[in-house]
């Protein structure tokens, strides 16, 4: 009988680590004119300019964001005007690293370095920053796209981050640069 109860239980752990993770269902969306494809979650829309305006207010705003209904849940683009390429991965994480260790001293730091994926060297910063009402979880990664640097991030409050860190890194791993 005991057995039995360890066995249901084992499962009943199982379906809900699966169903915790499997909520989110995902569309590829082809973005910076068709030079990478990017999983987003399918109900994410473009987040309005005002909506960007308020929840970005300085000029450095990402060029693109998908949020959920409330705005509360981001996936951003920024591909920016600074010079980029394959090798320069490695000491631009080292660098965007030491910036936000310099900006964010109380952060606590989930992980950070370089993945290959899809071919393509990809740094990341994964890390959970102070915000004003609460702490927000930021799953950041980069790489170079036509020679310049492309930053994209996911961010939500640090009260759905658990379920919403795996998808997180999903979006991650999908990133794919079209030569």
């Amino acid at each position: 009988m005991k057995n039995q109860i360890k066995i249901g239980t084992f499962f009943l752990v199982i379906l809900c680590t699966t169903v915790a993770f499997k909520f989110v269902e995902f569309d590829v969306k082809s973005l910076l004119d068709d030079r990478i494809e990017l999983k987003i979650p399918s109900e994410f829309e473009i987040m309005s300019d005002e909506l960007l305006a308020i929840k970005y207010p300085s000029a450095n705003r990402p060029t693109l964001v998908y949020s959920n209904e409330t705005g509360g849940i981001n996936v951003a683009f920024n591909h920016t005007p600074n010079q980029a390429n394959q090798e320069a991965i490695a000491p631009i994480e080292e660098n965007l690293f030491q910036v936000f260790k310099t900006n964010f001293p109380t952060a606590e730091w989930k992980d950070h370095g370089i993945k290959e994926i899809n071919g393509r060297q990809v740094g990341y910063l994964e890390m959970i920053t102070p915000a004003i009402d609460t702490d927000i979880y930021n799953l950041l990664f980069f790489t170079d796209v036509d020679g310049r640097l492309l930053i994209c991030t996911f961010n939500c409050t640090i009260h759905r981050a658990e379920l919403w860190e795996e998808p997180a890194h999903e979006i991650m791993q999908s990133l794919k640069v079209v030569i």
